[in-house]
């Protein structure tokens, strides 16, 4: 809802100023449409030549998040904490074999089934399986597998990012594309010349309509939207990375209990369940026997 009033805010402070210093909305109105069609078609155009249809999708689905937020709260942070705590525990106490069971069909493990929204999230899923394979296989070499890790997670996040990479890259153009509506503007009211000094004036007023819609929705709203989309990913991103926070200290021959401390560190703070909630939430739970 802030992104919403912030937009609301934005419009009501410039268009707002703009009618108490005298201005008329008239001629930017009547331009509006003209304007638009160049400049948003052209930004679209821009973005598909230096893009693909799926980066297109992605900006559509992702733009929901600019009102929703991270996906990841505070709960969803205490059921990653408890359920690395019970694969890593069923590891160190009832060996490979066990854990095998669960990492090879997670949607029918008794252990995945008690956290649905991490399940659900398919990169999520296969981290943790593929990187619990992983150990089963080449537990002499822990390096080997972080290293993995990390590169899985650079691929991820830089997939994650495009959408905002791309409003970023609408963002630069939308000034430059507002210049060009302008400039053929002028164009169009040269053209006039032999008109009324009223007419031309008019002309050269919509015309100037198209350098501030470039201006205006570049640093008013795509660029603000793309920051925001990128922080969002940033900070979902950080959930895996609790993943491998954890189970690199797991790795490392840690306790379950530990590896999972060492994981509630990397939480982010409006997130990050303190250590008597993970505590209590950790007691509630015993591994499957």
């Amino acid at each position: 809802m802030l992104q919403i009033g912030g937009i609301i805010f934005l419009f009501v402070a410039v268009f707002g100023g703009f009618i108490l210093s005298g201005g008329s909305l008239g001629v930017v109105l009547e331009a509006l449409p003209h304007e638009m069609i160049t400049i948003g078609g052209a930004a679209l155009a821009a973005t598909l030549i230096g893009g693909s249809i799926h980066s297109l999708k992605q900006i559509g689905r992702e733009l929901g998040k600019i009102v929703s937020g991270p996906k990841w709260k505070h709960g969803d942070y205490t059921d990653l904490l408890c359920l690395l705590y019970l694969l890593t525990k069923t590891m160190k106490s009832k060996g490979l074999i066990a854990l095998e069971a669960h990492i090879e069909k997670p949607t029918e493990s008794s252990i995945f089934k008690r956290y649905p929204r991490i399940t659900k999230d398919a990169f999520a899923l296969a981290f943790i399986c593929d990187t619990l394979r992983m150990m089963t296989m080449s537990l002499e070499d822990p390096h080997q597998v972080e290293t993995a890790m990390e590169k899985q997670l650079e691929k991820f996040h830089h997939e994650a990012l495009s959408p905002a990479t791309a409003l970023q890259s609408m963002a630069d153009a939308l000034p430059a594309l507002g210049i060009v509506a302008a400039v053929l503007g002028v164009i169009k009211t040269m053209g006039s010349i032999s008109e009324p000094p009223e007419i031309l004036g008019s002309m050269i007023g919509s015309a100037l309509v198209g350098t501030f819609m470039g201006v205006f929705l570049a640093y008013g709203i795509v660029a603000p939207v793309a920051t925001r989309l990128k922080s969002i990913v940033e900070e979902d991103a950080q959930f895996y990375h609790v993943i491998q926070d954890i189970l690199v200290a797991h790795l490392h021959g840690n306790a379950a209990q530990v590896s999972v401390e060492i994981g509630r560190g990397s939480v982010p703070s409006e997130a990050q369940p303190s250590f008597q909630e993970l505590e209590k939430a950790l007691e509630s739970i015993r591994p499957d026997h």
